[in-house]
C-alpha cells in the first residue's frame, strides 16, 4: 500500500508517508541536539562524529560544552528548543546519564518537550526504562551487516521494535545509504514494514574527517556534484523513497539538508534570542560584529573602560567579552572610529553559538592589518 504521494524537501532530500514529529522539529530548527558521550562499542567504520568527541566521554548541548544541568537548560532556551535529540557514541551506554536528561527536560519544559534517541543497542531493558522516563521516540541504527529480513543475527533488533508499542513510545530506523548494499537495504524496509514500524530515515552516506581514510580504502568516492556526500548514496536513497509502495514512511535526508536547512533553522533561531542588538543578523544564520582586541595581559576592566570612552559608546552600544578579551559593538560604528583607535579592530563573521566560531574577520586599522600580518596600506 502507498503511504502517501512523494513529497520533496530543499537540498535533494525527500519522504514519502509522515514525518516523524522529531524529524518536523529539526527541519524548523527547533530540536537542541544532546551529544550525551562519544563511547560507543560498535564503531562504525562510517562514523563521522568528529575527532574531538569520537570516543570520548563528552557532553555538549549543541556546540555547547556541558559541565553542568544549567549548561543543558540555557542551550534549549537559547533556540526556543521544542525537543531534544539524544545522540553520541551510543546513548545506551550511559543510560543512566540519559534517563537524567530525559527527566530534566520534561520537568523543565513540560511533557510536550518532545525527545528522541538514537542507539545502536537493541536492548529492551533499557529502552522500557526510558520510555517510563518520558522518552518519547527512539531511532535504532541498524549494523549494515544485518540489513535483510532481521532472523537470525538481526533478531534482537526484531524483538525491540516488535515490543516497543507496549511501552507507549515510537520506534524507528534510522541508518546510512550504503549505495553497495541496495538490494539488502531493500528487504529490510520490507521486514521492517511487517513490523510496522513508525518510520524508516535514511541518511546520505558522506565523508567526515573522522572517516575518510576508511571510506577510501572501501572505495568510496565523493560526488562532485553533492558536496561531502559518497557517490551513489543519494541516487540509492531517492529511488528507494520514489518506488517503494511499503506502509512505512520513509524519508530521504541528504548531507546538504541537514547543513543547509536544518542548521541554518537553528542558527536563525538562536541569533534571534542570543545575538546583541548592535549586531547584523544574516540570511545564512551567521552575526556580524565589530570586535576591538585587548592588549595581553593587565586589567581588562580599566581597558575596556577606556575603549568605551574612547569609541564614544554609551549604553547598549557594546558588550564586553572578558573571556576573549575584547570589546564588541556594532560593525558600522566601529568602522567610523576604528583608525584613530590604537588597538586592533576588526568586522568578524561569527556563528550565533556556545563557542562563537569566526567564518570570517576584516582588519578595519593598521593595528588589525600588522597584528594579521598584512601589509599597511597594501591591497
Amino acid at each position: 500500500m502507498d503511504p502517501g504521494g512523494l513529497h520533496l524537501l530543499p537540498m535533494a532530500s525527500s519522504y514519502r508517508g509522515d514525518l516523524s514529529p522529531a524529524c518536523v522539529q529539526c527541519k524548523e530548527g527547533r530540536k537542541m541536539v544532546l551529544f550525551v558521550t562519544g563511547l560507543c562499542r560498535f564503531r562504525c567504520f562510517y562514523c563521522p562524529v568528529s575527532p574531538t568527541r569520537n570516543q570520548i566521554d563528552v557532553v555538549y548541548a549543541n556546540e555547547r560544552r556541558v559541565t553542568s544541568d544549567s549548561d543543558v537548560l540555557a542551550e534549549a532556551r537559547a533556540i526556543g528548543a521544542a525537543g531534544t535529540g539524544i545522540t553520541g557514541g551510543d546513548p545506551l551506554g550511559v543510560v543512566d546519564r540519559v534517563e537524567h536528561y530525559v527527566r530534566l527536560l520534561k520537568s523543565e519544559f513540560g511533557g510536550d518537550h518532545h525527545i528522541h534517541l538514537y542507539t545502536h543497542e537493541p536492548n529492551p531493558e533499557k529502552l522500557r526504562r526510558l520510555a517510563a522516563a518520558g522518552l518519547d521516540e527512539f531511532r535504532l541504527h541498524i549494523p549494515h551487516y544485518l540489513w535483510g529480513p532481521l532472523s537470525a543475527g538481526g533478531g534482537a533488533y526484531r524483538a525491540v521494535l516488535e515490543a516497543a508499542p507496549d511501552w507507549g513510545i515510537r520506534r524507528g530506523v534510522e541508518i546510512p545509504v550504503l549505495p553497495e548494499k541496495e538490494a539488502e537495504l531493500r528487504r529490510l524496509l520490507v521486514a521492517l514494514d511487517r513490523i510496522g514500524v513508525d518510520f524508516v530515515n535514511l541518511n546520505e552516506l558522506e565523508f567526515s574527517e573522522t572517516n575518510e581514510d576508511a571510506l577510501h580504502a572501501r572505495g568510496y568516492r565523493v560526488d562532485p556534484r553533492n558536496g561531502w556526500g559518497v557517490r551513489g548514496s543519494r541516487a540509492v536513497a531517492e529511488r528507494i523513497v520514489r518506488e517503494t509502495r511499503l506502509s512505512v514512511p520513509v524519508h530521504y535526508c541528504s548531507s546538504r539538508f541537514k547543513d543547509s536547512v536544518q542548521l541554518r533553522q537553528r542558527l536563525l533561531r538562536r541569533a534571534e534570542r542570543t545575538a546583541p542588538e548592535f549586531a547584523l543578523r544574516t540570511e545564512d544564520g551567521t552575526v556580524v560584529l565589530g570586535v576591538v582586541e585587548a592588549p595581553h595581559g593587565g586589567d581588562f576592566a580599566r581597558w575596556s573602560a577606556r575603549a568605551v570612552r574612547a569609541a564614544g559608546l554609551g549604553p547598549g552600544d557594546y558588550r564586553r567579552d572578558a573571556e576573549r578579551r575584547r570589546l564588541e559593538l556594532g560593525p558600522e560604528r566601529l568602522r567610523r572610529v576604528a583608525r584613530r583607535l590604537p588597538w586592533p579592530a576588526f568586522e568578524v563573521e561569527v556563528y550565533p553559538t556556545e563557542d562563537a566560531l569566526e567564518v570570517e574577520r576584516n582588519p578595519l586599522n593598521s593595528s588589525a592589518r600588522v597584528k594579521t600580518g598584512a601589509v599597511v596600506g597594501g591591497t
